[in-house]
């Protein structure tokens, strides 16, 4: 059997951050969400009960200030889903809408508290 060198390329790291401050830092293939990533290594508090279709604000993160702008802005039908909470911050995007990719290796996020 052989392998190309992209199967054995480094994947790009996420690091969540619950709120009593557990860290739990996963694997993800570019390509894949942040809330895919998540829930395939059972992180906590990310529910994800739509399937990632931006329908219900289970995957809520709050991106570390230092990753904001290169996670991007939160588009029209996310900017409503998050409308919803009390509890908004700066830099709460859906995980869902978030694409994971090289650029974004060592993300940080944190899972707020109502997630949980």
């Amino acid at each position: 059997m052989t392998f190309s060198m992209d199967e054995f390329r480094r994947m790009p790291k996420i690091k969540f951050v619950s709120h009593d401050d557990t860290e739990f830092v996963v694997d993800a293939k570019a390509g894949v969400s942040v809330m895919e990533a998540a829930m395939d290594h059972n992180v906590p508090g990310i529910d994800a009960d739509c399937g990632g279709c931006c329908s219900c604000a289970t995957c809520h993160v709050v991106v570390s200030p230092d990753w904001v702008a290169r996670a991007g802005s939160p588009g029209d039908m996310e900017e409503d889903m998050l409308s919803i909470h009390d509890d908004r911050h700066p830099g709460s995007r859906l995980s869902c809408q978030i694409e994971m990719s090289d650029e974004l290796d060592g993300l940080e996020v944190r899972v707020p508290e109502f997630q949980m």
